[in-house]
């Protein structure tokens, strides 16, 4: 199954609330050929878009392939939550890689949130970037935990854009009674995820990259340099940068082995007033729930209201995206039981075993950077940036994020979907107890 094609038509974006909305590029050519360059990056997501602008900003002939268009994939669908911190909490990563690593990867992830505020602030970028993350908790004893975390980013790494949430405090930021407190990350935010990836992409072509759209990758040959091979063209790199995340399908299994993809599914609704809008979600910040299987909202900046998640047994998309997820939206929000959804869409990204990012070195001059399980807005536009100083000789951050271990799944790319079935059902019986 080519999880490119399988829910999508070839060339053409998904129906979604941002591209119905997006200030469009022009398509680019697909890659014909003999071509050769510095680095063939290969992914035009966050990944793919921010490694090629930095490894062009640093001087490098760079040539970036995209299977179908620049912000297709989980980059250009998903709920544009710019979230603080890793993926995994500091108190679990202490535990992990110990607590010298811990704050290492507590600092990557700050500068994470910083790169995608500096990017969005270009005037080639049309998305602006809005303050503010709610992680909100959907069981009573979930509630020490969230204030028992804020203390320790407070005392332990000197973070004071966080505060706790007791139950009278969420109920007056988020108008539901489904949540009994948390916390906010107040230098968090939220942005147009493909707005911002067509941004990054103007930015890269600005820089010199050349962007081919249309050219799936068929075979990397780990040479020195190395061959890159598209249905039309061979590309010959010096370096190979890998951005596929949940599509990289069998490209490579070593990678696939720790990646798995899985489907998410988005809404939005109808635009609201500014005062409906405000009754639901105070000051314009995005919501996202500790269940597993993660409710995450916002409003956009026409006033509709973003609401994503919901759980999924196979890589076909649902055929009735919107009622599957109205069913968790109305569950959060009774009172939009009159709302129309005028878009409804999904996506696949990528997940490993731990909930860490996967960076491997495949071969000396070729990079994989994949996994962030739905905290890729911030992570997968830093890690862009890490492959191109690393290609430059500078490691140190990516040696960081490799050394955490990032198990293989059981049974590897073979057994994806019968694990994917058995894995969500049992996370989303965990999140009714």
């Amino acid at each position: 199954m080519d999880l490119l094609t399988v829910n999508d038509r070839s060339g053409h974006y998904p129906p979604s609330y941002y591209a119905a909305h997006a200030k469009h590029l022009e398509p680019f050519a697909e890659a014909q050929g003999t071509l050769d360059c510095d680095v063939c990056v290969i992914g035009g997501g966050f990944t793919g878009l921010s490694a090629a602008l930095h490894l062009a900003q640093r001087g490098y002939d760079v040539i970036l392939l995209e299977a179908q268009r620049v912000g297709f994939g989980a980059s250009g669908r998903n709920g544009g939550q710019v979230g603080q911190g890793q993926r995994v909490e500091q108190e679990e990563l202490e535990k992990m890689v110990g607590p010298d690593h811990a704050r290492a990867l507590w600092q990557i992830a700050r500068q994470s949130v910083d790169l995608v505020r500096d990017l969005s602030g270009s005037d080639l970028v049309h998305a602006d970037f809005h303050p503010g993350i709610i992680h909100a908790d959907h069981r009573e004893r979930f509630v020490r935990h969230s204030h028992d975390h804020v203390r320790h980013l407070r005392e332990t790494y000197g973070y004071t854009n966080i505060r706790a949430l007791d139950r009278e405090e969420m109920r007056d930021l988020v108008a539901s009674d489904a949540y009994f407190g948390g916390c906010i990350y107040e230098d968090a935010g939220h942005i147009d995820p493909l707005e911002f990836a067509l941004g990054l992409a103007r930015m890269a072509v600005a820089a010199g990259v050349r962007i081919y759209e249309g050219s799936k990758v068929l075979s990397l040959t780990e040479t020195d340099p190395a061959k890159v091979k598209t249905a039309k063209a061979e590309i010959t790199a010096r370096f190979v940068v890998m951005g596929c995340n949940g599509y990289l399908g069998r490209l490579d299994d070593r990678v696939a082995a720790r990646v798995m993809p899985i489907n998410n599914y988005v809404v939005a609704t109808e635009p609201m007033t500014p005062e409906r809008q405000e009754s639901l979600i105070r000051g314009n910040v995005a919501v996202a729930d500790s269940k597993f299987v993660v409710n995450y909202f916002r409003f956009s900046d026409d006033h509709r209201l973003l609401f994503g998640g919901t759980e999924s047994y196979s890589y076909r998309f649902p055929r009735d995206i919107a009622s599957k997820v109205r069913k968790p939206m109305l569950e959060i929000f009774p009172q939009l039981a009159d709302i129309r959804i005028d878009h409804a869409w999904g996506g696949t990204l990528g997940i490993t075993m731990n909930r860490m990012p996967h960076y491997e070195r495949l071969a000396g001059n070729i990079l994989s950077l994949s996994g962030f399980s739905g905290h890729g807005v911030a992570m997968a536009t830093l890690s862009g940036q890490i492959a191109a100083e690393t290609i430059a000789g500078q490691a140190e951050r990516f040696d960081v994020m490799a050394s955490v271990p990032t198990p293989a799944f059981p049974g590897g790319p073979a057994l994806r979907t019968p694990l994917l079935v058995l894995a969500m059902l049992w996370f989303s019986l965990r999140d009714k107890i």
